[in-house]
């Protein structure tokens, strides 16, 4: 059994066993998640996002992937920036960015740059890590469940039961995918309700001003006719006050009858003979009658068939 130079072989070196999968590394996986980028891998710098999974991104490389989707298959779930939130986190004063590894001294791999700002836990995955939907901000599970609130512990808003888990288990994100599709169905009912509603709104005031166009479109109707048979009127009238006023005229040419109709024969109203008007008598005979500055006018060098100009002279 033994080989040249006197080795003993063991068991394992003759028998050939099923290799075991290689497994990972629980704590590199774990600072992948909470130090990295979902999309591109890159460390976590301000603005940090996370989705309704619990996962983290850079505000930066999400809208990139928004512009461009075939960059990444990890965050098919979100569709604008409506679907994520800007987490609200709180810095650990003890942080610091680590410098070389210098020989014997110590590196604590579990320091992070964010902390609970209820309970002081450091955000680096050991414990769990909760962000409220409604306002973004994050602290740990542990704070949310002993300190029991209606409102959230760093800024105030009211939350109701909104609370998100980072980088959770397969079952978490299970049950917020879930949670995730329930959301967006209600969201998408209230959307529909606010339209139906504005619609109904609407409608009532469109058929007003239908009405009020119809009743208006009627009333120019006939007050065009009206317009028409005033206008004809007019012509009537005016047809008429002609011929009157031509009958005047000649009549008061002759010197019989007045604009009445009555004769006066170069009388006045109150019975008294008019001399200035009386067809009779001579123009130098009238011109005694007349005034200084009737008799300062000077004719005029266009015919006129004004009667009373004619019974001036």
């Amino acid at each position: 059994m033994g080989c040249d130079g006197g080795t003993i072989p063991r068991r394992d070196e003759l028998v050939r066993l099923k290799k075991k999968p290689e497994q990972k590394d629980k704590h590199m996986e774990r600072m992948a998640k909470w130090l990295h980028c979902a999309i591109t891998q890159e460390p976590l710098r301000e603005p940090i996002v996370a989705c309704e999974l619990g996962r983290l991104y850079n505000k930066e490389s999400i809208l990139e992937y928004l512009l461009d989707k075939s960059t990444s298959d990890s965050a098919d779930h979100i569709r604008s920036l409506k679907d994520v939130r800007v987490l609200t986190l709180t810095e650990n004063p003890a942080y610091g960015k680590r410098k070389v590894d210098k020989g014997d001294a110590y590196v604590d791999t579990h320091e992070a740059p964010f902390i609970c700002p209820v309970t002081g836990i450091e955000m680096n995955g050991l414990y769990k890590f909760c962000y409220l939907w409604t306002c973004g901000c994050a602290m740990s599970e542990k704070a949310l469940k002993e300190v029991k609130s209606a409102v959230c512990h760093k800024c105030g808003v009211p939350y109701n039961s909104d609370e998100i888990i980072l980088n959770g288990s397969d079952e978490d994100v299970e049950q917020l995918r879930t949670k995730m599709d329930e959301r967006r169905a209600r969201a998408k009912a209230e959307k529909k309700s606010k339209k139906a509603q504005k619609r109904k709104l609407e409608e009532p005031s469109t058929s007003s001003t239908a009405t009020n166009g119809e009743t208006s479109s009627q009333n120019d109707k006939n007050g065009l006719t009206n317009g028409k048979t005033t206008g004809s009127k007019s012509t009537n009238g005016s047809a008429s006050s002609s011929s009157s006023s031509s009958t005047s005229s000649k009549t008061l040419a002759n010197g019989s009858t007045s604009t009445s109709g009555k004769p006066t024969n170069g009388k006045a109203a109150n019975g008294y003979t008019n001399k200035e008007f009386d067809p009779k008598k001579s123009k130098v005979y009238k011109s005694l009658f007349l005034s200084k500055e009737d008799k300062d006018k000077q004719g005029a060098h266009w015919v006129t068939y004004n009667p009373y100009y004619a019974m001036s002279k």
